[in-house]
């Protein structure tokens, strides 16, 4: 796993590789948008994880929002409660690649990495 882009202490961390990869798919979206990071019911292991842009004029007060150099990951307060403290990572690998989720908050997480039960 890389290291997070920052030492500053923020809800949900991001790698380099991450960061770049989310700036890349933002910049394919044509607009300024944000991303939106949260937990859902369901999955393998009882809650997954979702990942999503959106308009940044969606952000509400019960959001928290973690700027990363102008890049803003947007996550609902609810959801921060399983996810604080998350490494978002990105691989290119043909196998096992894309986005990695490392919840220090998961008491379980299933084969495919994309769900978590605590």
């Amino acid at each position: 796993m890389t290291q997070p882009t920052q030492t500053q202490e923020r809800g949900i961390l991001l790698s380099e590789a991450a960061l770049r990869q989310v700036k890349s798919l933002q910049a394919s979206q044509g607009q300024d948008l944000c991303l939106r990071v949260g937990v859902r019911q369901g999955g393998c292991s009882g809650m997954s994880y979702m990942m999503d842009f959106e308009d940044i004029s969606k952000i509400t007060p019960q959001d928290e929002v973690f700027d990363y150099d102008g890049f803003k990951i947007v996550c609902d307060r609810k959801s921060l409660l399983y996810l604080y403290g998350l490494m978002l990572d990105y691989s290119n690998a043909m196998i096992g690649g894309g986005f990695q989720f490392t919840n220090p908050n998961a008491s379980q997480t299933c084969g495919c990495g994309k769900s978590f039960g605590v």
